[in-house]
């Protein structure tokens, strides 16, 4: 993959977007205005699907944008979700589980960069992964349109929560796998500079 050395591209521009746009959800949404925290939530999640489309056609992948894209979905879901869960909206044991798999990979992306695994190049996002968050952000906003009276779709959400249950126990279980098999590597390199 050949990456764009300037970091002021339009999808990373994005990607900060959506960083900014997630405190300005949480502020909207703890201030009972649920209609322009919807509305900031989707335009973050519309910003998801641009940046990473708009990389791939205009080439400019950057190494700032690969990191600082998965760290910009998890704040503004794992902040959504906190919300949703403290009102009642979602189960809380989702939100548990959601938040539980995210500490779980960033610790473990943290253990493999300090074992000096270069996790930027052997650790790209899965399409399971991505499923998963596709997921995750729509039961966001079909939850909050619900909760609007904007819609009644209770089959759909129960579906979705199943989907996000499902993909976030299994891509939890795929990235400790990838990782894990990471370090015995190192191990090895370890014992064998060891044995010299």
């Amino acid at each position: 993959m050949q990456l764009n050395e300037n970091n002021w591209t339009i999808p990373n521009i994005l990607t900060i977007a959506r960083i900014l746009l997630t405190p300005c959800f949480v502020i909207s949404y703890v201030d009972g205005k649920t209609e322009l925290a919807w509305g900031l939530f989707l335009v973050a999640g519309i910003t998801d699907a641009a940046d990473g489309f708009l990389a791939r056609v205009l080439h400019q992948r950057t190494r700032l944008g690969a990191m600082l894209d998965p760290l910009a979905d998890k704040a503004l879901v794992a902040s959504a979700f906190l919300c949703l869960g403290i009102s009642g909206w979602v189960p809380s044991w989702l939100v548990i589980l959601v938040i539980s798999r995210d500490v779980i990979i960033v610790g473990g992306l943290s253990a493999l960069s300090f074992w000096g695994v270069d996790v930027k190049v052997k650790i790209r996002p899965s399409w399971m992964s991505k499923l998963n968050t596709s997921c995750q952000i729509s039961l966001i906003v079909v939850v909050m349109l619900e909760e609007m009276h904007w819609l009644s779709l209770p089959m759909l959400v129960d579906i979705l929560v199943g989907a996000v249950c499902v993909l976030t126990v299994v891509t939890a279980i795929h990235y400790t796998l990838r990782g894990l098999a990471m370090f015995p590597e190192h191990d090895a390199e370890a014992e064998g500079d060891s044995s010299k």
